[in-house]
C-alpha cells in the first residue's frame, strides 16, 4: 500500500496498473512490457501513444488517488455488471460492446458510445439495451515527465519527490466536466434519452463531489445512473482496488439542466472589470503612425 506521507510528493498513483513502490515480478513485468490489466482492446496500454503510451492510471491528491485513464474503471467489468443491474432484469442475459458509433438523423456521428450494454432473448435476438459512459479526469499540468523519470530506475524513485517542479499534475474537474462530460450528455444522451434508452456514467468519487447537487429521483423512475467508484487499498496485494461508493438515480433532463447551466457570478463585478480596462487603454498614450506622403518624390 502506498504510504500517506507520498501523498502529494509522488504524483504517481498507480502506473501500469501497480503502485510505484510494488517491485514485485508481476509489476516489474507490466512496466517492462507496457501491460495493461485492466480489460484494454489490446494487451498493452495504449494511452496517449500507443508506441510510448502513459501509463499512468491514476494521480495522487491529499484525498487519495484520482482516476485519470477511462481504461483503469474496467477493472473486473465491475462497471458493466453494475449498469446491467439498473438496465436489465435481474435474470436477463446481456453482454457489452465498446466504442460503439452512435449517427445522428443525417448520419452524422455523435460520438462513440464507450461501452453499449445489450440484452438478448434465448435465440440471441437483442431486445435492449443501455448506454454506459466512463468519465476519467484531465489533468493540469504535465504528469509524462514525472511518469518518464520514475520509469527510468522505477526502484530508485518510487518516492520521489516531485513537489517543487513545473507543472506539477493535479486533476482539472472544471475541463473534465465541461469539455467531456457535458458535451457527452448534450450529444449522445440527448439521442439515447429520444430513444427512450438508459444511460449510466461511471466516474470518480472525487469528480462526483464537484458537480453541482443533482436531483435523486427512486431507481425505477430514473433515466440516468451515476456509479460512483472509489480507489480503494487493497489488503491481499500491494495498490488499489476500484470499488462502488454508491449510485445516484436520476432523470435525464434534470441532471442535463444542472450540469450544462453555469454557476451565475455577480454582473457588477464583471462591469467594474469592463471599467479598469477602459481605464486603462484611456490612460495609455496613443500611438501616432506616421503615414509618408505619397505625392512627395
Amino acid at each position: 500500500m502506498i504510504r500517506k506521507m507520498e501523498i502529494g510528493k509522488q504524483p504517481l498513483a498507480e502506473v501500469f496498473g501497480h503502485v510505484p513502490a510494488d517491485m514485485s515480478s508481476n509489476a516489474k513485468r507490466f512496466r517492462k512490457n507496457r501491460l495493461c490489466p485492466y480489460n484494454n482492446k489490446v494487451p498493452n496500454c495504449t494511452k496517449d501513444k500507443a508506441k510510448d503510451p502513459l501509463g499512468v492510471c491514476s494521480i495522487n491528491t491529499n484525498s487519495g488517488p484520482v482516476i485519470t485513464c477511462p481504461i483503469r474503471f474496467r477493472e473486473n467489468w465491475l462497471i458493466a455488471e453494475d449498469a446491467a443491474s439498473f438496465f436489465f432484469p435481474e435474470n436477463a442475459s446481456w453482454t457489452s460492446l465498446t466504442e460503439v458509433r452512435l449517427n445522428d438523423a443525417d448520419g452524422k456521428s455523435a460520438g462513440n458510445i464507450d461501452v453499449v450494454l445489450v440484452a438478448y432473448d434465448d435465440k440471441g435476438q437483442v431486445y435492449d439495451f443501455g448506454s454506459l459512459e466512463v468519465q476519467a479526469v484531465y489533468i493540469s499540468g504535465n504528469v509524462r515527465d514525472p511518469y518518464a523519470y520514475y520509469m527510468e530506475k522505477p526502484t530508485d524513485r518510487a518516492t520521489m519527490d516531485w513537489s517543487s517542479q513545473p507543472n506539477y499534475p493535479r486533476p482539472d474537474f472544471l475541463s473534465s466536466s465541461r469539455k467531456r462530460l457535458a458535451p457527452q450528455m448534450i450529444f449522445k444522451g440527448g439521442i439515447l434519452n429520444a430513444w427512450g434508452k438508459k444511460m449510466a456514467v461511471a466516474l470518480d468519487s472525487a469528480f462526483f463531489a464537484t458537480l453541482p447537487a443533482l436531483e435523486e429521483v427512486p431507481e425505477k423512475d430514473a433515466e440516468v445512473a451515476w456509479l460512483v467508484y472509489d480507489l480503494l487499498p487493497n489488503d491481499e496485494k500491494a495498490g488499489f482496488s476500484l470499488q462502488r461508493i454508491k449510485t445516484v438515480y436520476t432523470r435525464f433532463n434534470d441532471s442535463l439542466n444542472v450540469i450544462t447551466t453555469p454557476k451565475v457570478g455577480r454582473l457588477e463585478i464583471f462591469m467594474n472589470k469592463l471599467q479598469s480596462k477602459v481605464d486603462e487603454k484611456l490612460e495609455s498614450e496613443p500611438t501616432n503612425n506616421t503615414v509618408e506622403n505619397p505625392l512627395e518624390s
